[in-house]
């Protein structure tokens, strides 16, 4: 197995050297899908070592790299998280670098994209194996540098890099800070050692700290609005390695959080879990109003940290309270949201990335019937939208099945605050269920089986329909989403397994009760058979259409075509079916609380084209990035094309603002005082040697005085 994880990072290797050193620009094209079949390649044997990892109880595989950290002895340990973290991540990061590989054959790159790819990758593979807290420091830090790599490899705007490496910064200074507590006061940098951290004050400030170092990285409010900028402004074709793949970093940081420290501070507990009820339903909220496809999967993203979160807050209650089976419930419900999450958003990136190629814009608007001639990417859309929405018998079910159930176990808990906030996630979860099936509606009937618009910006040519090496991770994830909630049973003794560090297997276990029927760990509460639903759902709906067929004598098949009602006014002209705008307006005006939704029709006296409609015809934006529910300074503009009417003796204009609360409310009041501050120290800024000097003695001798004064 050793040599399975060294082969894994030296193609990761391999692929940043033949990315960045090989000379000649039309050799490198020629050349540029191999960089990610080398990273799938990797992938797949990390991916191997994982699931072998699963598989043993001693001795585990493990890569030593001896003690020239300078910290003590580091390496690489796969022990059971590990090695589940590792098949879930590289399993999905094989599909996802063909992905890459199909998008990357369709056009002319330049150096770098596929070298900060396979630096994220080894970073991710570094975190989630590390055995020492300076190496998982080092490898932290590695996959913020490859995300801001990513997120500016394109140079159309710097303030998503920024975001993106700023928040990245602060995530990593709170890791320094709790990893050093914790070695400062066990006397080693090995992370096993930290278990022996006493309970106290400094064992609650290492909780805190390293919660919200990786609550930056997955995205959990109020820390959150660096994701969905950073996530559209990477290249289209690489997302799938950022949302998918490399964010199961910051989930395997919280499971290894909870397995070496034990149980939290009660107070962290509960706040964790209010917090990603509102992150999941903020989440949820601004995705469906959003303008532009890979925004709406960006801050699907949020949604699903959210969701992941809850039901790992869920496990942190039960530590508390001392219910392992509540922890079980908690952590098998958060493993399964992470699975289905990793295939899905994997998916849908993958297929917006070849739309996007395909037509120009990521504007929903001029995606409108796109993917009826790209299949492949059509699919892709498809079967991540319905993952996402949690409709059965999808993955993405099960998972928010599992979530709810660990939630409704409220009525067990003794302690008040406990029970209370149970129910409130619970509340905010099951509002964001019904509001995902609303969004992803929105996705697969406007793009998949909507109608195709005319006046589409461009077409690229057919090697724009994923590739071939793309069609092969589509297939690869398309098929394996249904087969993991076919074979939710068999899914759920690999979790078991996997979980071992955390909670004992017998409690785990506890979620089966048949080969093929499975219950949320607490016996005769509810149960679900997965795989049960994959063969009656086909034989309901064949017998329903077979039923429609023969009651209506045949006349379901014809189609009669008549002109389409649009309102009971006269003079009233435009489109006669939904479009975007209008389809996600009714959630912009019910979620005007949350959203503060703000709308303005404006008459026009003067004569205009018939170009609009009554739905609505189209949001878009000022900036051409942003949409409905945010720009890049956190407040947005949609608008409808004109739309023409006898009542006002010419068109009618209407615009609809929403603003990224979080954003608005709690950053923005900084702005002005941080740019003063910046633009004093740019004063400092002399070109003079000595008075850099100056500065650094300065610097020097506070840190002396603070030191003396702590002894």
């Amino acid at each position: 197995m050793t040599t399975l994880i060294l082969a894994g990072l030296l193609l990761f290797a391999a692929a940043v050297l033949l990315d960045t050193c090989v000379p000649g620009s039309a050799v490198r094209n020629r050349l540029r899908a191999v960089p990610y079949l080398l990273c799938a390649a990797g992938s797949g044997c990390l991916a191997a070592v994982g699931a072998t990892a699963l598989g043993r109880s001693h001795p585990t595989p493990e890569l030593s790299f001896g003690h020239w950290l300078g910290f003590g002895t580091a390496g690489l340990s796969v022990d059971h998280l590990s090695g589940l973290f590792w098949l879930l991540t590289f399993g999905v990061a094989v599909a996802a670098c063909l992905t890459a590989a199909g998008w990357a054959s369709g056009r002319v790159t330049g150096r770098g994209p596929a070298a900060y790819h396979a630096l994220v990758l080894a970073a991710v593979a570094v975190v989630e194996s590390a055995d020492n807290a300076f190496l998982f420091l080092l490898a932290w830090e590695g996959l913020t540098l490859g995300f801001y790599l990513l997120t500016a490899a394109e140079h159309r705007r710097i303030g998503p890099a920024v975001a993106t490496f700023g928040f990245g910064k602060v995530s990593g200074a709170a890791l320094l800070l709790g990893l050093l507590l914790a070695a400062g006061h066990t006397g080693t940098f090995t992370l096993a050692g930290f278990a022996h951290l006493p309970a106290g004050p400094v064992r609650s400030a290492t909780w805190a700290l390293l919660v919200l170092a990786f609550a930056v990285k997955v995205g959990l409010v109020p820390v959150q609005v660096w994701l969905p900028r950073g996530y559209a402004a990477a290249p289209a074709g690489l997302r799938p390695v950022m949302a998918g793949v490399a964010v199961n970093a910051g989930f395997y940081g919280l499971w290894r959080t909870l397995a070496l420290l034990g149980p939290p501070p009660a107070w962290l507990a509960l706040t964790l879990l209010l917090l990603s009820g509102l992150t999941a339903f903020l989440g949820i909220a601004h995705a469906a109003v959003q303008a532009r496809l890979e925004r709406v999967i960006a801050y699907s993203s949020v949604e699903n940290a959210g969701l992941i979160c809850t039901g790992y807050a869920v496990a942190l209650v039960g530590s508390l309270t001392g219910s392992d089976r509540l922890t079980a419930a908690g952590l098998i419900a958060a493993t399964l949201q992470t699975v289905a999450h990793a295939i899905a958003k994997t998916l849908l990136f993958a297929g917006a990335a070849s739309l996007e190629e395909d037509t120009g814009t990521g504007d929903l608007e001029r995606l409108r019937g796109t993917a009826r001639r790209l299949p492949w990417a059509a699919t892709a859309v498809a079967v991540g939208a319905v993952t996402l929405a949690g409709l059965p018998p999808t993955a993405g079910f099960v998972s928010e099945w599992f979530l709810l159930e660990s939630l409704m176990q409220q009525f067990r808990l003794t302690t008040f605050p406990y029970g209370l906030a149970l129910a409130a996630a619970g509340a905010l979860i099951a509002l964001t269920a019904g509001f995902a099936s609303v969004t992803f509606v929105r996705i697969v009937g406007m793009i998949v089986l909507g109608p195709r618009r005319d006046d589409t910006v461009r077409r690229a040519p057919r090697r724009a329909d994923l590739g071939t090496a793309g069609r092969a991770g589509v297939l690869v994830l398309a098929l394996g989403g249904p087969a993991v909630a076919a074979l939710t049973p068999l899914q759920l003794r690999v979790i078991g397994q996997g979980l071992t560090p955390l909670v004992p297997r017998q409690f785990s276990s506890g979620a089966l009760v048949s080969p093929w029927v499975v219950q949320p760990v607490f016996a005769a509460f509810s149960s679900l058979s997965p795989g049960w639903l994959w063969l009656v759902m086909p034989l309901l709906l064949a017998a329903v259409c077979v039923l429609l067929v023969a009651a209506s004598r045949g006349g379901a098949l014809r189609v009669r075509r008549v002109p389409a009602w649009r309102s009971a006014s006269g003079g009233v002209h435009g489109d006669d079916q939904y479009t975007p705008f209008g389809y996600a307006h009714p959630t912009r005006r019910v979620l005007g609380a949350v959203l503060r939704t703000r709308t303005r029709a404006t008459p026009n006296t003067g004569s205009a084209p018939d170009t609009g409609g009554t739905s609505g015809a189209r949001g878009t934006s000022e900036d051409g990035g942003a949409s409905a529910a945010g720009t890049d300074v956190g407040s947005g503009s949609a608008r409808t094309d004109p739309v023409a009417t006898a009542a006002t003796g010419g068109t009618l204009d209407y615009a609809s603002d929403v603003v990224e609360v979080v954003e608005v409310y709690l950053y923005q009041p900084f702005y002005r005082p941080v740019r003063a501050l910046v633009s004093g120290a740019k004063r400092l800024q002399s070109g003079r040697l000595d008075a850099y000097l100056t500065y650094m003695l300065i610097v020097l001798v506070a840190v002396l005085a603070v030191v003396v004064a702590l002894s």
